[in-house]
C-alpha cells in the first residue's frame, strides 16, 4: 500500500461533477491498493468550501493532492485552480487537472494558473482506469508530496 512516510493515508480531493467518473476513479484507486482517503465534491464552490473548511466541510482534512475537473458547476475549475494557487496556505498542494477538455486554451490557462499536471480523460472506461493508474504510479509512488503544515 502506498501511504505517507508516517503510515497515514494520503488525502486526495477529487473535484468532479460526473458520478460515473467518480465511481471509476474510486474503483481504480481501490484496485491499486492505495492507502488513501479519497474525498469527492461535485462543484467548484464545494471544493473551495472543502479547502477552506467551511460549511458542510468544516472538519475536512487538508488534502495532500487535488484532482480537478475544469468543467464544473457553480465555480469553474480554472477559478478553483487560481484560488488554490493564489492562497499562501493552499498553494503547495499539488493540483492535477483531470478533464475531458483537449482544448489548447484550457491546457495553456491551466499551466498559467500553475497546475502541476494536465491529464485528459479518455472516453473509454478502461482507458480512464489506465489514466488513473498512471496518475497513481507517478504522484503516489515516485513523487514526494509536500509535508502537511502544522
Amino acid at each position: 500500500m502506498i501511504e505517507h512516510r508516517d503510515g497515514d493515508p494520503v488525502d486526495i480531493l477529487l473535484v468532479e461533477d460526473n458520478p460515473g467518473d467518480v465511481r471509476l476513479t474510486r474503483e481504480a484507486f481501490a484496485e491499486a491498493h492505495i492507502n488513501n482517503d479519497l474525498h469527492d465534491v461535485n462543484d467548484g464552490e464545494a471544493a473551495l468550501d472543502f479547502l477552506h473548511q467551511r460549511g458542510d466541510h468544516a472538519d475536512a482534512p487538508r488534502p495532500d493532492l487535488i484532482l480537478l475537473d475544469l468543467n464544473l458547476p457553480k465555480v469553474d475549475g480554472l477559478d478553483v485552480l487560481e484560488a488554490v494557487k493564489s492562497d499562501d496556505d493552499l498553494r503547495t498542494i499539488p493540483v492535477v487537472v483531470l478533464t475531458s477538455s483537449e482544448a489548447e486554451e484550457d491546457v495553456a490557462r491551466s499551466y498559467e494558473q500553475h497546475t502541476n499536471a494536465y491529464l485528459t480523460k479518455p472516453i473509454d472506461p478502461n482507458e480512464f482506469v489506465d489514466v488513473i493508474r498512471s496518475f497513481e504510479r507517478f504522484w503516489l509512488t515516485l513523487v514526494e508530496l509536500p509535508p502537511t503544515p502544522e
